[in-house]
């Protein structure tokens, strides 16, 4: 049930959560063999965009990194449009994989479709087999102060989901404040969704920036300090390289905890982030850079 006096109190102090971001980007790093063990931790969390390539491929280098148990290394999900589900799930199938696949859904990425087009959008992906589905959340009602109306229209998205996990996008780049993301974020979760995620990957300005996630993240602890339900997270959008991955995961320890350091609290929305994360555990193996023959094509 919506808390409208909690989500009206929220004022966020941006010159606050700016300086914790820069002591985040800043102050924090992983080096060696810890760098390699997280970064092996990122290839699980990522949301994959793509059937082409397949981290688990590479036992060369899961063998110089005297990591024996090859199935562990795998993406969180498979993410695709929901006309290509169906697909996905059979592909998935037949090559024996358990990875479960993600729809984006509800009228990805604009979300300016009517709500019951939305709904059917949901419940047909469900129905040819999304485990998972990523919602995008009208910022037209959060821009105006809506959030009654926001959180009817994410519990219907919520049900539609019946068995799915749900990820809200909150599309940050398009609300304005980060206390209209803190909002969003509190909606969202008290609508029932699994995860709250920054960005499509589309939006034309922001997209997942570290203050935007201190930001999502102290909603998140906030909810579960009141609530004791654990809700996940999933940065999106502009995510590149292994240290943007590396600042995201030291993100979810400082500020959430260890128990959110998993593909089932924490995803990545960064398929070409693959490319370099392998790259860089070549390195450590090999004590060179790989040559673009050498790395599986994305």
């Amino acid at each position: 049930m919506i808390d409208l006096a909690w989500v009206n109190s929220v004022d966020i102090n941006l010159p606050s959560v700016k300086r914790r971001a820069e002591t985040l980007s800043s102050r924090r790093t992983v080096k060696k063999q810890w760098q390699a063990a997280w970064l092996l931790r990122a290839v699980t969390c990522i949301d994959l965009t793509t059937l082409s390539g397949s981290f688990s491929n590479r036992e060369d280098i899961l063998n110089g990194l005297n990591f024996d148990d090859v199935d562990l290394i795998k993406c969180g999900a498979v993410c695709v449009y929901p006309a290509k589900v169906r697909v996905a799930v059979k592909t998935l199938k037949d090559i024996g994989s358990d990875i479960p696949v993600a729809a984006v859904a509800t009228g990805f990425p604009s979300g300016q479709y009517s709500l019951k087009t939305r709904l059917e959008e949901i419940k047909l992906a469900v129905l040819d087999g999304a485990q998972e589905i990523d919602i995008v959340i009208n910022r037209e009602l959060a821009l105006i102060g809506k959030w009654k109306e926001l959180y009817e229209e994410i519990r219907q998205m919520k049900d539609a989901c019946g068995t799915a996990h749900m990820k809200a996008i909150l599309a940050v780049g398009e609300l304005g404040t980060l206390t209209n993301v803190y909002k969003a974020s509190l909606v969202a979760m008290m609508a029932g969704a699994d995860f709250i995620k920054t960005s499509t990957g589309k939006e034309a300005t922001v997209n997942a920036t570290l203050p935007v996630g201190v930001v999502m993240c102290r909603a998140i602890r906030d909810y579960h300090q009141r609530t004791g339900t654990k809700v996940g997270f999933k940065p999106a959008g502009g995510l590149r390289t292994s240290k943007d991955a590396l600042l995201w995961l030291i993100l979810i320890k400082e500020e959430l905890g260890n128990e959110w350091l998993n593909n089932n609290l924490f995803r990545l929305g960064a398929s070409r982030l693959l490319a370099d994360v392998e790259r860089q555990l070549f390195h450590y193996v090999y004590g060179r850079y790989a040559a673009i023959s050498e790395l599986p094509a994305m």
